[in-house]
């Protein structure tokens, strides 16, 4: 610890991403990236970009980004915001929405980058304490809060919550932002985006990392009502007015536009989900439905560690919370069939 940090640096915990060994080549199922690669229109349009104009700086409104994202899910581009990589438009929205002295609400189980920030921002936060089968308690939410933050699906649990309590929760927090995070929505959940035009309070964020393959690009997005959208802006214009550069904007507009792969890739991580779940189940673990492009999971007679542990010294990466509630439970992204093979095989030799 140096003596020259802030006391805020010195205090604070900062999150840790999934690990990324290089000590050996590894079956890397712990950080939910996507199994297979970029549309190729996505890699032509980075080629075409990584050229002069790299001595320019980018658009830094993202105007045609956002006519293409606002296109694609029937919004204008003023009801789109763009960032880099959805942590950053999360870190955006805590300065924007929330006041350090009006306590958030999201769940005691849920994405770690949250506490993070409300750490980092001075922002007073409570814990949902999530149901014994890890579902949302919606009603720990109909409570007086300065905002509310729910992943839908939630990660680690991937389960998800249905629109129609999303619905209740934006209706008794009416005059407070409520953050839908929709990272993982692509994978089977119900988005919440079309509800943006009858409620006023509704932030949906979403990113290109999972279900677009572009976790190597950063790009994430904020979809809601003007004023919304406007606020974002007037923070982000407060620190660095240039946040996306030329070549992720040009990969972004690709991969919104590549319906076709798009639907190929996430429709082949789903009928993975599938039967790989199945396969965990039949060896003996308690697989939690899921909705996202991960799924946590627990065995009844060795715990998770053991399983973590032994998994690694076999070139297999998933991921382990040492945490409260949840240090017997797996997170395991779905990698490619021949991926998830291979981890069933491992699983066989422990299990």
């Amino acid at each position: 610890m140096s003596k020259f940090w802030s006391n805020k640096t010195k205090s604070i915990e900062p999150y840790v991403p999934g690990e990324q060994p290089k000590d050996k080549k590894y079956i890397k199922l712990n950080t939910n990236e996507s199994p297979y690669p970029p549309s190729p229109k996505v890699i032509e349009a980075i080629k075409n970009a990584a050229n002069g104009d790299l001595r320019l700086y980018p658009d830094p409104n993202c105007e045609k980004l956002r006519e293409t994202i606002g296109e694609y899910y029937d919004l204008n581009k003023d009801e789109v915001f763009i960032g880099n990589g959805s942590d950053e438009v999360l870190a955006i929205a805590f300065q924007a929405f929330y006041n350090p002295e009006e306590p958030i609400v999201f769940p005691d189980i849920t994405y770690s980058f949250y506490p993070v920030y409300a750490d980092l921002y001075n922002i007073s936060y409570r814990l949902a304490k999530l149901t014994e089968d890890f579902s949302i308690p919606v009603e720990q939410f109909l409570t007086k809060n300065g905002g509310v933050i729910i992943p839908n699906p939630n990660a680690p649990t991937a389960k998800h919550l249905d629109i129609d309590m999303v619905k209740k929760i934006l209706d008794y927090n009416s005059e407070k932002v409520v953050i839908i995070d929709e990272a993982y929505v692509d994978f089977g959940g119900n988005s919440a985006v079309k509800l943006i035009k009858d409620y006023p309070n509704l932030l949906v964020i979403q990113t290109l990392s999972k279900s677009r393959c572009l976790a190597g690009i950063r790009i994430g997005f904020a979809l809601g009502q003007e004023a919304l959208i406007q606020g974002l802006n007037t923070i982000k214009n407060s620190f660095n007015s240039y946040t996306v550069d030329r070549v992720a904007n040009a990969a972004a507009i690709a991969a919104i536009r590549d319906v076709e792969y798009f639907n190929e890739c996430k429709n082949k991580i789903i009928a993975t989900k599938a039967w790989a779940s199945e396969a965990m189940g039949k060896l003996g673990f308690n697989v939690i439905p899921s909705e996202a492009n991960f799924v946590f999971v627990s065995h009844a007679s060795i715990s998770a560690k053991e399983i973590f542990l032994m998994l690694r010294e076999k070139g297999v990466l998933v991921r382990y919370f040492d945490k409260p509630r949840i240090n017997n439970y797996l997170r395991i992204t779905i990698g490619s069939d021949e991926e998830m093979k291979e981890l069933i095989e491992k699983l066989k030799e422990i299990v």
